[in-house]
This record gives structure tokens, sequence and C-alpha cells, in this order.
């Protein structure tokens, strides 16, 4: 399709997983009304975000996929004619966990999932405790609106992982994510962390003349010690905010997207055709140096 109408849900979440899924189909119901095609859910949407302490009992937030989570969105899919993507916190096996989106088609039918590659461990994101790197590889769904690509929060920090879904063939990338403030941080620290955090998302777009669509929790959470940012936004393939959510409120923003631009930006921008594919090898190694 030339354009899609794509719509993303900047949300707040309870300890009760039912009232947070609730709450989701409603806001998926109500962009679906507005005209949505594809609808992207924020990162761990079904719990608090629980990383922020290594805790045994998390591990019973897991489900399979797919699963009860999926086939209740697959349903409501179908029933809407959406696609939705949704970041679920995966049990693959005893023991074995991941950080995973799963896509649903408009017609309902479930499409595969991507599991998030990078794994952070920093102070309040404490995931190698919970989540075993991704296995599938980086991956692109072809849904009834468009060819998408799936990176997850952390993911969104490394260039190398958007290139590779670009050239898969996706015409959006999607990042659902959490990322927030510690409330006792000062503001000029916490404006520079959100520029940063745009400003690579955009080059991400700009790099592979591809729209991005970054979904991000929002309000507080760990006792008023954490304030995921929201700030969710969407760019054009050149880097131009088309929208941006506030870093305050609950939002929904349905937002068309028109894909015949990649064509434009990359003929007029060719970076593709320009790629030394024959230099990259030592891009592979964790370090260039003697050792």
């Amino acid at each position: 399709m030339a354009t899609v109408k794509t719509a993303l849900v900047q949300m707040s979440c309870l300890k009760d997983k039912q009232q947070n899924i609730t709450k989701a189909i409603e806001k998926i119901k109500e962009l679906a009304a507005a005209g949505a095609q594809i609808v992207c859910l924020q990162e761990l949407f079904t719990s608090l975000y629980f990383c922020d302490v290594e805790d045994y009992e998390n591990f019973k937030l897991a489900e399979v996929i797919p699963g009860p989570a999926t086939d209740t969105l697959s349903q409501l899919a179908k029933e809407l004619g959406v696609v939705i993507i949704a970041s679920l916190f995966e049990k693959r096996a005893e023991g074995l966990y991941h950080n995973t989106t799963a896509v649903l088609d408009a017609d309902g039918t479930y499409l595969g999932k991507y599991r998030k590659m990078h794994i952070p461990d920093d102070p309040a994101y404490y995931e190698k405790f919970y989540f075993t790197p991704g296995d599938l590889g980086y991956k692109v769904f072809k849904t009834k609106f468009a060819t998408i690509g799936i990176l997850i929060c952390w993911d969104q920090w490394y260039p190398e992982a958007a290139r590779i879904t670009a050239l898969m063939g996706a015409e959006i990338l999607f990042y659902p994510t959490a990322i927030g403030w510690a409330t006792s941080q000062d503001e000029e620290t916490n404006t520079e962390q959100y520029n940063a955090w745009q400003t690579m998302q955009r080059s991400h777009a700009i790099a592979n003349g591809v729209h991005v669509v970054s979904v991000n929790r929002v309000g507080l959470e760990q006792d008023g010690a954490m304030k995921f940012w929201g700030g969710s936004f969407v760019s054009n393939p050149f880097g131009t905010v088309l929208y941006k959510a506030s870093h305050e409120a609950e939002e929904i923003k349905v937002l068309e997207l028109d894909l015949k631009k990649t064509d434009r930006y990359r003929t007029h921008w060719p970076f593709l055709r320009d790629r030394r594919i024959d230099s990259y090898q030592p891009i592979t190694k964790r370090y260039i140096d003697d050792e």
C-alpha cells in the first residue's frame, strides 16, 4: 500500500495484568475506530516494568507465545481488521525466558515473533536476570498493510540492528520501549537523555530511508523512583518528527504514513547504493585491536 495509518499506544501500567490488557484493548478499539491499520503497544505492556529488581517471583508474569495474550489479541485484530504489535514476557521453556514481541495480522493470523537481541543490565534495568538474548535473528513481518520490522527498546541504540532489518525489506521500523528517568535526576540530564534517545532512532530513519515509530510507556513506577518518560514519536524517512507525545500523559495517536517517501529519499540520498559492503568485515569484531 502507498499509505498506511499507523497508531501507537502510550500508557501507564498497573500491577494487575488483566487491567493492563483490558486498558490496551480499549485503546486499540479507539484507534481502530479512528481508522488505524497498524497499532503498536509499548514494551511489556501487560505489567509494571518489573526489571528494576531481581526477583524470582516475577518469572510468574511470563507466558508462552503464542498463548493466552496472543489468542486474545488475535481475536481483537480479526474483529477490528487491524495489525497488532504486542510486546510480551515469553516463557519459552522451564528456566528459559525472552523479551518478545508478537505480531498479529489484520485477519487475526499470528505472523510470528521477534525476540529482543540486546539485553541491558543497568541500575533499575536488570534485564539480564530475566531475559535470554534473542536467537531468532532480525525479523520482518509481511502484514496486510505493510512489511514491518520490530526491534525492542535497548535494540534502538544499535545501528546494525536497524540496518539489517531495513535490508530485509522493512518499510517501517517499530520500537516498543520502556525507558525512563530516575525522579532524583536533574532536568538537564533528563533532557540530554531524551534527546539522545530520539536522535538515535531518527538517525536510523535517515540512514535507512524508512519511517520509525517508537512507543514508550509513561507514568511513575518503582514507588515513585522512576518516571517513564513517554515521548513516543514518529519519524519520517529523513528524520523529521511527525508526531511526539507528551512526557506526562497517556496518549493514543493515528498517523498516516506515505510509504512512497522511502524511494524518494533513498534516490535523493542514496546511502544504500553507496554502501561499501566489501569493507565492513571488521565490524563483526568486539573491538579492533591487536588481540
